[in-house]
């Protein structure tokens, strides 16, 4: 494990050190070639509580008291229809390798198991490392670097600015209304966006699909933190475990808590008939989806280029 704040080399690529100017808004992306589109939500910088000492489980423990610098978070998990885009990029290739390399192998089943693709629906399945490099093809169509939230961020983010057990209060019996989940989604994930948002306008960030971020899972990895502590990242060295977060529509009210921790598992690959096992998908985890931010400075060219050689090069 590296725990590593903005002294980082490419901590550029994570945060501005500038004012937040009047351009950090809400909008809409286009994907160039496409009519797909994706809402960024502003997250101003600040300051919050991170984990849970009172009723988190031992790895939500001690709580520190965290800063997060500004950025644009998905408005919704991404979906299927803006990853196929990815999948089906015949033309894409940065190093003029075989298809698998430079973008996802085409699925040997259906990773959605009937649940639905088309129209709204979370992207799912994909392993961290297909995550990131979605962020990649998505920075080379576009020319603006996206990324995975670090756990920090995304606590932050799911918080709004809360300190209960969930956004909306410590009263579960609300959750129907904000996620999917055991008790309500009938075992299968659903389109983003039919439940209410979070105070920050934040979609599904409670069940439905977990969410990929960029931190390797370290149990104390609170412990490692002090007080005060700018938007830590725990670098991953290994494939497995990493975190994820927000729970999905199979798990019970507890593990949609704001601070609790997910962590991948092997067992969602064990199907995979492949040798050795891709890299790209998760056979055993249609529960596993993911979320775009945007740091509010972009990055060079240089720094993009160092971000995503630090995070793929345990892939």
């Amino acid at each position: 494990m590296r725990t590593v704040v903005l002294s980082f080399v490419v901590a550029i690529a994570f945060h501005s050190v500038c004012a937040q100017s009047n351009s950090f808004q809400k909008y809409e992306q286009t994907i160039p070639g496409s009519d797909v589109k994706f809402e960024m939500v502003p997250i101003k910088e600040g300051t919050f509580v991170m984990g849970d000492d009172k009723s988190g489980k031992a790895d939500e423990k001690p709580a520190r008291k965290i800063k997060v610098s500004a950025f644009w978070m998905g408005a919704r998990e991404v979906t299927y229809d803006e990853f196929v885009l990815f999948l089906n990029d015949e033309n894409y290739s940065q190093n003029n390798d075989v298809d698998a390399i430079t973008r996802p192998s085409v699925p040997y089943i259906d990773m959605t198991r009937g649940m639905g693709k088309e129209g709204g629906y979370p992207a799912n399945s994909m392993k961290q490392y297909s995550a990131l490099m979605y962020c990649k093809w998505l920075y080379d169509k576009t020319g603006i670097f996206y990324r995975l939230p670090t756990e920090a961020e995304w606590e932050y983010a799911c918080r709004a600015g809360t300190t209960t057990k969930y956004f909306f209060g410590d009263d579960s019996a609300q959750l129907k209304d904000y996620a999917w989940y055991a008790a309500n989604s009938g075992m299968k994930y659903h389109k983003t966006g039919l439940k209410k948002p979070n105070p920050w306008g934040l979609y599904d960030m409670l069940g439905n699909v977990q969410e990929w971020v960029l931190d390797q899972y370290v149990a104390d990895a609170y412990s490692k933190l002090e007080d005060g502590t700018a938007d830590p990242v725990n670098i991953p060295i290994t494939r497995h475990p990493l975190v994820l977060r927000g729970g999905d529509y199979d798990d019970n009210a507890d593990a949609l808590r704001s601070a609790s921790r997910g962590v991948s598992d092997l067992v969602w690959n064990r199907r995979d008939p492949q040798i050795p096992k891709s890299k790209w998908w998760n056979a055993d985890a249609p529960f596993v989806g993911f979320r775009l931010v945007r740091p509010l400075k972009q990055p060079s060219a240089e720094e993009v280029e160092k971000f995503f050689k630090t995070f793929l090069e345990m892939q």
